[in-house]
This record gives structure tokens, sequence and C-alpha cells, in this order.
């Protein structure tokens, strides 16, 4: 018995070696698809360590069982892989942990890792996976944490995810899901670690008694999403919550005072939703609170005093709310010492700057702007040494004394970077002392403040100064010669002051400046002729001075200027052929001036030229045919010259030209009659007694001799509608091959057709908004106004109390990568204009909320018309669509001095406007590339599928 029982033994034991060694093998099988899928491995490390040679157990990034002879964890996170997940990734039957996260895996997720029933943690975050989120989700019994955030998965979140019993942690974050939380993810009542369903579009409401079922809970995500009606009244039964983060939604109702039951919550965001009434005292409650945040609601009423007993409190943000009284002064009544961020901007609050901020040594941001703030800028401001960022702007503030007293104290806060004063009564002059604030200054605007006396020479110690406004102010005497020192300079504005005397040459070392705006002083003598050396320039005026030169022939290199203004003054001599150079330029008003000679031919060069004024000068001869090559004009005024001849009918061709006037000039001949000119009444033409033309425009009816030219037009038009209807099929081939041919000239001649039309308004050029015209402009941003959401933020259409309709971009800061789109749409808006491209009309920022202000297209996006059955869409239509796209890619690739990827084609960023002109937008991931790069290899940023074949 003893041998067989031996012999038994042994067969056993070489079974399970054998099935042992077939189980290491499936597992080796499995992994080495998956090696087989990735098209990407740029450290090479699967490819020189994973071979067949090798145990798999030796293997980097996998973990095995010695015992059962399986993989059990499976790490691969960070390799920047790139590939599909294969099929046989199920086979890995004994895994436990797996890890895919941050690379660039893309496909959909296999249904066969849903089989794999031994998982416990799940992590296929940072990737480009997309499609569903499989059913079969539910069968993963066992697992405790799933990640899948961070990629570009799409559909409904799966009810089956409720069945997962023992889930302790469940991120689905910045995805494209869509619909209702299924009611059964609020019955796990394992779910301690947090759930984060943020930036998707998620719709619905949270059920009231969702915290009776997740007691455990410690952080709730639901940013950004589309989620309404009131927060839970019973959220204090999550006791253990550390966070709750339920910004940029549709929440409404107050906010329940249970809240200040969770003793344990260090950050609450509710900000950017439509929450009512007022904050709730017991929230004072929250004895371990760090962030509050919420702003851009509609709050009421007093911020309660319990709050500022809050000694934890880091950040405390209520900006753009209705809330009003005064901050308790009294530091006995208030403990903030670990306060890093205060902002009450776009409020009621009134009475005295309190005390009580001048004791938070950490403070690094205060924003008090647009109140009601009044008494004086104290002094002891100067003793935050940490402060960054200082806004006072928009309120009724003044000085203690005339010399601004204030500003030499500030000299202790030596991070300051930036300081807003503006529209204030401050009274005062500007002291030599400011020369000693913060050489980390980088922006000082004081603004509208009645500042009186001269600029002090000192301010050109201030370095680093890249933005400095001192506009609408009473400032005398000449600008400072030091102004030179400020090589950082960007923007400076002195707009509507009193200065005198030349303009510096010390402006022209400024090689970084970009916006020059000197108009309505009392500037006088040359424009010097080294402002040619400012390359930089973008936007230049000097309007309403009594400047009194020629231009010099220096200022036509700036070939990349995009506005320029040197209305009113005393400027003489001629305009020359070189005005031609200025090919991205879009606004010129030379109006009032003693400008003479011939209106030289290279301006019709121009073609992303859209408003022209050159009115009331000594200008002569006739109007050049060469101005109907101005394709983007929509405004154009000659009118007060001395222009004499026919008005060309190559004027016929300014299809978007909406403003015309050429009054009181000695022109003669037929008014044309084609184009923009059915538009124009008489007002275009009075006091040019030898025109003639249609009765309509009230001019004298033009001889017959005058009109053969189109009656001969006319019966030509009439024999094309005879034979139109016959040739049909025969007309439409003959649009595709001339459209096919435009496209192709416009690669080959990328000087006549390339820089079409810039889209910034003229009349909104230099308009600013405030929060409070934004607000009120959007009605709160309310839902009803909301045109769309993108990866990074949401768009809504704005009606300004004067009629201007907008598009407003309001950016989602707390997503990762949404300051940088940000700062890549400014970037690339700022520099490039054409037709074909969205048109910004400004900006409105501040720490805590950025938004662009964009031209509204009332026709929606491209999207609307290929996937909607609302609307119809003709073959013209599409073919006209595909040129206007065409030309705008063909201006960002080889239109502008450094060519602009856009990275991000699809039919939702092509904007169509009311004549149904398409227009490319969200530059938020677009590449500017340098000057010597002509070709640049960029990753897969933009949404998986597009460029879109078979599009149109």
């Amino acid at each position: 018995m003893e041998p067989n029982a031996g012999f038994i033994l042994h067969c056993v034991i070489l079974l399970l070696v054998i099935a042992a060694a077939k189980n290491i093998t499936t597992d080796q099988q499995a992994l080495l698809t998956l090696k087989a899928d990735l098209i990407d491995d740029p450290s090479s490390l699967l490819a020189k360590n994973w071979t067949s040679s090798t145990s798999v157990c030796s293997w980097i990034g996998i973990t095995c069982d010695v015992q059962r002879h399986r993989v059990t964890g499976f790490n691969i996170s960070y390799f920047g892989l790139g590939g599909t997940i294969p099929y046989q990734i199920g086979n890995l039957s004994s895994l436990e942990t797996l890890d895919l996260s941050h690379n660039q895996l893309s496909g959909t997720i296999p249904s066969s890792i849903f089989t794999i029933s031994t998982l416990k943690m799940l992590s296929l975050s940072f990737n480009d996976l997309s499609g569903a989120i499989p059913k079969e989700i539910g069968n993963l019994t066992m697992l405790k944490k799933l990640g899948l955030g961070y990629n570009k998965l799409r559909g409904e979140i799966p009810q089956e995810l409720g069945n997962l019993a023992e889930l302790e942690l469940v991120s689905l974050t910045n995805n494209f899901l869509s619909g209702t939380i299924p009611s059964t993810i609020f019955n796990l009542s394992s779910l301690s670690t947090g759930m984060d369903f943020s930036n998707n579009s998620l719709t619905g409401s949270l059920p009231d008694d969702m915290c009776r079922r997740l007691p455990l809970i410690k952080g709730l995500y639901m940013s950004n999403n589309k989620l309404t009606g009131p927060i839970p009244n019973n959220i204090w039964q999550c006791k253990e919550l550390i966070v709750v983060s339920l910004a940029y939604n549709q929440f409404t109702e107050r906010i329940p005072r249970g809240l200040g039951n969770l003793t344990s919550l260090k950050s609450l965001y509710l900000g950017f939703n439509n929450l009512t009434g007022e904050i709730p005292y017991e929230m004072g409650n929250l004895r371990n609170l760090e962030i509050l945040g919420l702003q851009l609601n509609k709050l009421v009423g007093f911020v309660p005093t319990s709050i500022f007993n809050l000694s934890a409190m880091k950040t405390l943000a209520l900006p753009s709310n209705a809330l009003s009284g005064s901050l308790p002064s009294s530091i006995d009544l208030v403990r903030l010492p670990n306060l890093e961020i205060i902002s009450l901007a776009g409020n009621n609050f009134s009475g005295i700057i309190p005390s009580f901020i001048f004791n938070a040594s950490k403070l690094s941001v205060l924003e008090l702007g647009e109140n009601s703030f009044s008494g004086f800028i104290p002094n002891t401001l100067g003793n935050l040494r940490k402060l960054e960022w200082l806004r006072l702007s928009y309120n009724f503030l003044t000085s203690s004394t005339s010399e601004l007293s204030f500003l030499s104290s500030w000299a202790n806060c030596k991070n300051l970077k930036l300081l807003d004063l503006s529209n204030n009564p401050i009274n005062g002059v500007l002291p030599s002392s400011i020369g000693n604030l913060s050489l980390s200054l980088s922006r000082i605007f004081i603004s509208n403040c009645s500042i009186r006396g001269t600029i002090p020479k000192e301010i050109g110690n201030l370095i680093n100064l890249r933005e400095l406004g001192l506009w609408g102010n009473e400032l005398i005497g000449s600008i400072p010669i030091t102004f030179g020192k400020l090589q950082n300079l960007q923007g400076l504005d002195l707009v509507n002051n009193k200065l005198e005397g030349p303009i510096p040459n010390g402006l022209c070392q400024l090689a970084r400046l970009s916006v020059l705006y000197m108009d309505g002083n009392k500037l006088s003598g040359p424009i010097p002729p080294c402002i040619g050396d400012l390359t930089s320039l973008r936007l230049l005026s000097l309007a309403s001075n009594e400047l009194n030169s020629v231009i010099p022939f220096t200022f036509w290199n700036l070939k990349d200027i995009l506005s320029l203004n040197f209305s009113s003054n005393f400027l003489n001599g001629s305009l020359p052929e070189d005005i031609g150079n200025l090919k991205v330029v879009v606004i010129i008003d030379l109006s009032r001036n003693n400008l003479s000679g011939d209106i030289p031919t290279a301006i019709g060069g121009l073609m992303n030229l859209q408003d022209l004024s050159l009115r009331d000068n000594g200008l002569q001869g006739s109007i050049p045919k060469s101005i109907g090559g101005l394709v983007s004009l929509e405004s154009l005024d000659l009118s007060n010259n001395s222009l004499s001849g026919n008005i060309p009918t190559s004027m016929e061709k300014l299809l978007y030209l909406k403003d015309l006037n050429l009054s009181f000039n000695k022109l003669e001949g037929e008014i044309p009659r084609g184009g923009p000119f059915a538009n124009f009444s008489n007002r275009s033409f009075m006091g040019n007694d030898l025109l003639c033309g249609l009765a309509q425009v009230q001019v004298p009816v033009c001889k017959s001799g005058n009109s053969s030219s189109h009656r001969k037009s006319r019966k030509n038009t009439i024999l094309l509608g005879v034979l139109l209807p016959l040739s049909t099929v025969f007309i439409i081939a003959v649009i595709l091959a001339v459209r096919y041919a435009m496209i192709s000239r416009c690669q080959e001649k990328n000087a006549k057709q390339s820089n079409i039309e810039s889209n910034m308004l003229p009349q909104a050029t230099r308009r600013r908004f405030s929060y409070k015209e934004l607000l009120q402009a959007t009605n709160q941003f309310n839902a009803s106004n909301l045109i769309g959401t993108g990866g990074f933020g949401s768009v809504y259409k704005g009606s300004f109390l004067d009629g201007m309709e907008v598009a407003i971009k309001v950016f989602h800061l707390q997503l990762e990568g949404a300051l940088k789109s940000f700062d890549v749409e400014c970037e690339v808006l700022k520099s490039v204009r054409h037709r074909n491209l969205v048109k910004i009309i400004s900006s409105c920022t501040n720490n805590d909320f950025k938004a662009l202000v964009l031209e509204y297209m009332p026709n929606g996006s491209l999207e609307d018309y290929l996937y909607s059955n609302n609307f119809s869409f003709d073959i013209l239509q599409r073919l006209s669509v595909i040129i206007d796209v065409a030309l705008a890619l063909e201006y960002l690739h080889f239109g502008y001095s450094n060519p602009v990827v856009h990275c991000d084609i699809k039919p939702s960023n092509v904007l169509l406007d009311k004549d149904m002109v398409a227009h490319l937008s969200d530059f938020g991931i677009a590449k500017l590339l340098s000057g010597e790069e002509s070709m640049k290899q960029t990753l897969t940023l933009a949404t998986i599928g597009y460029m879109a074949p078979g599009l149109f």
C-alpha cells in the first residue's frame, strides 16, 4: 500500500506542476499579445525586458504568486505606451491588480477584463480610451478601487456598477459621460475613499437620501456637470465627508443648513451654480474647513460672522454674488491666522476695509474689487509681506494724503505681482516711492482715479513690469524717458490724460511692446522714426493729440501690426506705396489730419483690412481700382477729401462692406449697382454733384450712354436665366472645378489669398468688460444661455444693454489643463487675424475666473447641420464651408509669421455666422510653432476620429 500511495502522491505533484506550467504559459501568452498590440514603447522597456526566454515573473511590472504560479499583479503605469488593450488580457484569470494608467492607450475597453473575478484594483486612467463602459463591469464583485478617469469614454454610467459591493473608490472623471447617475450606485455603502464623476455631462439630481446609504464616503466630486435641483438636505448624514465639490453645475435653491454638521469637512466647492438665499450661519461650525468656494451664485444677505472664526480657513472665495453689508472690523471677532486667499469681488459690500485683513500674515491674494468699500486705502496693507495679488478696483476708496502714502508702505510686499486700484476716487499724485515697489510687479492699473501731477521717473525701476495702465486721469508733463528701462513691458495705456511734449525715443527700446495707447493727450512734435523698431507692436493708437509730422517711412515696416489709429492730429505728407507692407492690418484710421496726394494703389493688397478711414484730409486723385481687393472690408470712409473720377466698379466685389461714406468729394459718373451698393443710401454719396445712378439713391438718373453697360449686363443675366435650368448639372460641375482651383491657387499664391479678413470687431477692439457686465449679459450664467460645453469650459450667449450679442467662453479653472488652455487660446487669438477665424473681442480675468468674449455665431456649429434633421445643407453650402475651413487652415499654416497647428479640427469647432460663413474656433490645444520650426510632431491631443473622413 505504501509504495502505491507514494506513487499516487508523486503523480498528483506532477499534475500540479504541469497545470501550473500551463497556467503561467497562458499568462505569458496574454502579456506577449499585449506587447504585440503596442505601437509605441518610447523607453523600449517591454521590448527589452519581456522576452519568451525569461520567466514571466521576472518581467518589469509583473507580480506573481509563487505558490500558485500565476500573475497576480500587472502595473505598467507611466510607461508612455501607445496601442490598444487586447482581448486576451482577460486570460490573466488570477489577476488582483491591473494598472495601465498614464499611458496613451486607445480603442475600447475589452469586456474580457471584466471576467477576471479576482480583480481588486483596476486603473485605466489617463489614456485615450473611447466607447462605452461595458455593462460586464458588474461582474467584478471583489473590486475595491476603480479608475477610468481622463479618457474619452461616452454613453451612460452602467447601472451594473451598483453590483460592486466591495467598492471603496470610483473615479470616472474627465470623460464624456452623459445621462443620469444610476440610483444603484448610491446603495454602495462600502464607498469610503470617494466618488469622482466630475467633468462629464451628467444630468439629473442627487437623491435626497443618498447620504443615508453612503455613511462612510469621504470625497464627493461632481463638479462640472449639468446636475440640477437642490443640494440634498440630508447631506449632513455623510459625516465622514472631507471634500464636497459640486461646482460648475446648475444646482438651485438654498445651501442646506445641515452642511454645518460636517465637522470633518476641509474643502467645500459650490461655486458657479444658481444657489440662492443666504449663507447659513451654521457653516461657522466647520472648524476644519480650509477652502470655501461659493463664487458666481445668487447669494444675498450678510456673511455670517461665525465664518470669520474658522481658524483653519485658507481660501475664502465669495465673488460675483449679491452679498452685502460690512465685514467685521474688530480683530477680536476674527480668527483667520491661516488665510491665504480672500476673494470678495463683485458683491455689494460696503464700509471700510476691515482691519483683520492686515493681520493675515499668510495672505497672498486679496480681491475686493467691484464693491462699495469706502474710506482710506490703509497703509497697513504693507504688513502683508506674502501678498502677490491686490485688486481694489471699482470701489469708493481714497487716499489719506495727496501723495498716496499707502504706496510707500507697500514697498514691504516684495512678492507683489498685480496691483489694481482702478476706478476709485483716489485724487492725488503719484509719489516717487512708486519706484520702490516690488521688482516682482508685472501689472499695475491705476486708471480713472483722478490722479494729478506728472508720471514719476522712478517708475522705470520696475523692470519686470509687463502692463501699465494709467488711463483716464489728469496726468500732465511729459512721458518719462525712463520708460525705456521697462524692457519687459508689453502693454502701455496712457489714454485720456493731459500729457504733452514729444513722444520719447526711449519707448522705441521696448522690444516686447505689443499694445501702445496714448490717444487723448496733448503730445506734439513728430512721430519718432524709431517706432519702426517696435516689431512686436500689434495695437497702436496716437489719436487726438497734436502730432505734426509726416508718418515716418520706417513705420510701414511693422508688417504684423493689427490696429493703427493716428486720427485727429496734424500729420501731413502723402501715403506711400509701402502701406502695402501691413499685410495683416485690420483697422487703419488716419482721419482728421492734413494728408495729401493720391491713395496708394498698394492699399488694395491689404486683404485683412476691415475698417479704413481716411476722412477729413486733403487726398486727391481717383479712388484706385485696387481697392476692390480689400475683400474683408466692412467700413470705408473717404469723405471730405478732394477725390475725383469714377467710383471703381471693382468695389462691387466688397461683399462684406456695410458702411460706406464717399460724401463731399469731387466724384463723378455712375454709382455702381452690384454687390453692397444695393444697400447704400444718399448719405454715402452726398456732396458729389456729378454722380448719377438709380433714383433710390437720390442722385440724378444717368444718361443712356452711362447705363449701356448695365443694359448689356441685364441682357446677359436674362439669357443665363433661360439657360440655367437646362444645364444645372453642368454648372454644378463647373462650380466644383472652380472651387477646387481656388483652393489650389490659395496654396500656390499665398500673398494673394491667404490673409483674408481679420475678425476683430472695430467697435469692440478695446472694450473692457467687468464681472458684473458678463453676469448681467448672461443672466448670471443661466443655463438658458448655455450654448455648449467643452473639455475645459462652457460657452454662454451674452446680450449687453447696447444690443451687442457675444459668446462668452468661461474656463473651468479647477480642471487640469484649463489654465493652460486659456493661455494658449489667448496667445493664438491675439496673434492671428482672418475672416474665417473666430473673432475675439475681449477677455475678463482674475484669480479664480477667466473668460474670453467672442463674436456670437447665430447659426451654431457645422455639427448641427451635419447631424440634425432640422437643418437643410445643400451641396453648394457644403462646398462653401470646405473652402472657408481650407482658407483658415492655409492661413494658420502658411499665412502668418509663426505657423499655428490647430490640433482639434471637428464639426463642432466650425461655427457659422448669419451669412453661413464658416469660422474656425477653439484654439485651446493649438500649437504655435516658433519661427524656425516649419514642422513639428505633436501628440494625439484632439478628439479621437477627427479629422472626420467623408465629413462633407
